[in-house]
């Protein structure tokens, strides 16, 4: 009951955000909107407003923002058809830019709750290289060797990835400069250097902010990285999850805590972000491309071949959902 739970409310969420983006700029372009549903299917709930449907469907995947003219010619100079590329751009983006704002909001509440790592000292471990240096509780680490250090997990990577054995730290110590020679240990157990060192955890929205947007480009050039070696070959499509999968790890996250189910739907919703904004078509990024090419060409291409290719996407994409079903059907031994 709690995995179900959990995943209607996180995909709910991460539906609503990305449809809230299309709707929202719909209406600041004056685009006449019929309908705003969150889900698919038969409806459960519905409200008509002055202009427009807000419904809530069966089926907690997906939702739409229904335009006028949006897959077809129309004359009604409210379609979306009748707007200008930008204009166009504007709302077709903003579905993916709010996921990306979503998850940095999830990250920034997680941050701001549990306390965001920095680059100050909070313990040392007696008799590791930190203590046996004179590394002391408070000292704020403003470089390691030539790299400038920012955040804590410039320290994590500095020490774990240095490929000399002695550390020239630069530290601040009651508002003092000074600089202390390390030398690393290797821990068999992770597999990395360490000094023995805990960070103090700040929870300042300032700290929270950064250290958001900081997951979030780590994130989003991890998901082109996997996709990039996908194409190249270097990646198996085994890695790739459904919404089975979706399903089980989101009540995974929930029975761990509320801030894991919170990381993993950012960490979700950068992934839809991203893939909605790939070149294919019935994709928002498919859509992107035909306006850009309207752009170049500097005349619209004809509603009705667009249409048709998108809806080959469409047909496309359906199938590489059965496809990922089923291999999430096998991973998890459902039958």
């Amino acid at each position: 009951m709690l995995t179900l739970f959990s995943f209607i409310l996180v995909f709910g969420l991460l539906v609503f955000f990305h449809e809230f983006g299309h709707f929202i700029f719909a209406k600041l372009n004056d685009i006449k909107v019929h309908e705003f549903a969150l889900g698919m299917g038969p409806k459960l709930l519905s409200y008509k407003g002055k202009e427009t449907e807000y419904s809530i469907r069966i089926l907690p995947i997906g939702g739409y923002v229904k335009m006028e003219g949006e897959d077809g010619a129309s004359e009604d100079i409210r379609s979306f058809s009748k707007k200008s590329p930008l204009q166009r751009i504007s709302v077709i983006a903003a579905g993916p830019i709010m996921n990306i704002i979503l998850a940095i909001l999830l990250f920034m509440i997680i941050g701001f709750s549990i306390g965001v790592p920095i680059n100050v000292i909070n313990e040392v471990t007696e008799n590791y290289p930190a203590y046996k240096a004179g590394i002391q509780p408070g000292d704020k680490i403003i470089k390691i060797n030539d790299n400038k250090i920012n955040s804590w997990d410039d320290i994590v990577k500095n020490v774990s990835q240095s490929s000399t054995d002695v550390l020239k730290i630069t530290l601040i110590r009651d508002g003092k400069k000074m600089s202390l020679d390390v030398k690393p240990i290797f821990d068999k157990k992770t597999n990395k250097k360490l000094i023995g060192i805990s960070p103090v955890f700040s929870k300042s929205i300032f700290a929270s902010f950064k250290f958001s947007v900081e997951r979030v480009v780590l994130i989003t050039k991890g998901i082109g990285n996997f996709l990039l070696n996908l194409v190249k070959g270097k990646a198996s499509s085994k890695e790739i999850v459904g919404p089975i999968g979706m399903v089980h790890f989101v009540g995974e996250a929930a029975r761990i805590s509320i801030f894991s189910l919170m990381s993993l739907a950012a960490l979700i919703s950068i992934n839809l972000a991203i893939l909605n904004l790939l070149p294919f078509p019935a994709l928002d990024g498919g859509r992107l491309v035909f306006i850009i090419i309207e752009l170049i060409l500097g005349k619209p291409i004809d509603p009705e071949k667009e249409g048709f290719v998108h809806f080959i996407g469409f047909i496309i994409l359906l199938g590489l959902m059965v496809f990922v079903i089923y291999k999430d059907i096998t991973r998890f031994n459902l039958f």
